[in-house]
């Protein structure tokens, strides 16, 4: 057998090439092919280099981290513009030595980003998205076949980074997109501000404010109303308002003494008075529309009728009424109380001035009397009109 001297010389080696190696495990002597020791420098040793990978994605991609030639092995995607979804795919675990570090970054905003495993077990703290100029670094731990976030790179736009590295309230209103105003930054409390413009505010309290607001030229509000303000009396509210009624003092209390009001057209539910109730003009007393009603006898002359209403008309039955002679019946009405008076005309029907009429009031009803005061018998229907009148004894 040669001896290693006496080989010829190999000038090229060619993956399945083989070496002699021998095996404590067997105790004797093997060929081991050249591709086999690079696959076991691969999984065992990592490169001292560093190996960099430029893509140019395009939405939906899927690109394949390579299998290590590198200890760290840099991702760069630098897509024309915002990308929807992405892919990417992780060495083979079976080919990553332990401690191999994985850098993706992106020029351009990845709104979902998929990391895939190709084999590991799993990715703990692994991104979903990137922003424009941001990225992730991970690095995969054998023992336990999975890969670890280490770090999330971030490259900050140039007004944040001179923030950073000078953080005033200037370098910070520079790095911002939607700022308003500018000044000092204020973390006070109770900080006094300089003639702030507020705007329209939604809320607050100003119980504690010197000074009139409307001194500033607060848009409309009038001279008067600021006086009002400034001293809220009765007589200056009155000046400050363009459209009251009369003058004085204001009436908070809720049965008030009025000094000779004039009321107008009051509406209510009742009224009780002292004094006289004087009617100057034109202006009646009395009942409105809606507040009487009519009814009819059905029988004759004594045939008591019902109607609960404080006036009305009641037209009598046309049966034969003699001379100087009273027929008397009942109109039950339970607006009637005792002690009430019942006004009554004759307005209409058979002979005017021929018939006198009264009425005896009780709780609830009141007994018509109406007499025949001509020469001779009269059978007419004649229409009696009546109002309650409230009186009392005492």
């Amino acid at each position: 057998m040669p001896t290693i001297n006496q080989l010829p010389l190999l000038a090229q080696v060619s993956p399945g090439d083989q070496f002699a190696v021998y095996t404590p495990n067997n105790g004797d002597a093997r060929r081991l092919p050249v591709s086999s020791l690079l696959t076991f420098f691969q999984q065992n040793f990592a490169s001292p280099t560093l190996a960099v990978n430029l893509f140019v994605p395009g939405n939906g991609f899927n690109i394949t981290v390579p299998t290590p030639v590198a200890e760290q092995q840099w991702m760069l995607l630098q897509p024309a513009g915002t990308l929807a979804t992405g892919t990417i795919t992780l060495p083979l675990n079976t080919g990553v030595p332990d401690g191999t570090t994985v850098l993706i970054t992106t020029t351009q905003e990845i709104t979902s980003l998929t990391i895939a495993l190709n084999g590991a077990s799993a990715i703990y703290g692994g991104v979903t998205s990137l922003a424009a100029g941001t990225g992730t670094l991970l690095r995969f731990y054998q023992p336990t076949n999975s890969w670890y976030q280490i770090n999330a790179e971030t490259v900050y736009a140039a007004g944040v980074q001179t923030w950073l590295a000078n953080p005033t309230s200037a370098n910070l209103r520079a790095a911002m997109t939607d700022e308003t105003g500018t000044g000092l930054l204020v973390f006070n409390d109770t900080p006094t501000l300089i003639t702030p413009i507020l705007g329209t505010p939604t809320s607050g309290t100003l119980t504690n404010c010197t000074g009139l607001p409307v001194s500033t030229g607060v848009s409309g509000l009038g001279a008067n109303v600021a006086t009002f303000l400034g001293t809220p009396s009765s007589a200056n509210l009155a000046a400050a308002v363009t459209d009251e009624t009369g003058t004085g003092a204001l009436v908070f209390a809720n049965t008030p003494t009025l000094v000779t009001p004039v009321i107008g057209a009051a509406t209510g539910t009742s009224l009780s008075t002292t004094g006289s109730q004087l009617i100057t003009g034109t202006g009646k007393q009395g009942y409105n529309t809606g507040s009487g009603g009519t009814v009819a006898q059905l029988t004759n002359k004594a045939t008591g009728v019902t109607l609960d209403k404080t006036n009305g008309s009641i037209t009598m039955d046309a049966a034969n009424l003699n001379a100087s002679t009273t027929v008397s019946f009942t109109l039950t009405n339970s607006t009637i109380e005792a002690g009430d008076i019942l006004v009554m005309n004759h307005i209409s029907g058979g002979t005017a001035g021929a018939y006198t009429l009264n009425a005896q009031c009780a709780a609830g009803s009141a007994s018509i009397n109406v007499r025949n005061v001509s020469l001779g018998n009269l059978a007419e229907a004649i229409v009696i009109r009546f109002a309650v009148i409230k009186a009392v004894s005492a």
